[in-house]
């Protein structure tokens, strides 16, 4: 599992898989959440607004991202 740090209190989660480098843009992005390949804590998400936290888990594309607000 990979830790990722953001600065403000929430990354939405389109937002997030391109700061990730896990895609290209938000259109590819948008793709991959609605065709449900995206899961957040465990459970297939299809917004691509979906507000990710502190502490929260992205599964994508066999990899698992946790996000750590910075302080």
């Amino acid at each position: 599992m990979e830790d990722v740090g953001i600065n403000t209190e929430y990354i939405k989660l389109d937002q997030f898989l391109k700061w990730v480098g896990a895609c290209d843009n938000g259109a590819m992005a948008k793709g991959f959440i609605i065709d449900g390949f995206v899961k957040v804590n465990g459970n297939v998400e299809l917004q691509r607004g979906k507000k990710l936290r502190n502490g929260d888990i992205v599964e994508f594309d066999q990899k698992q991202y946790k996000i750590i607000q910075n302080s």
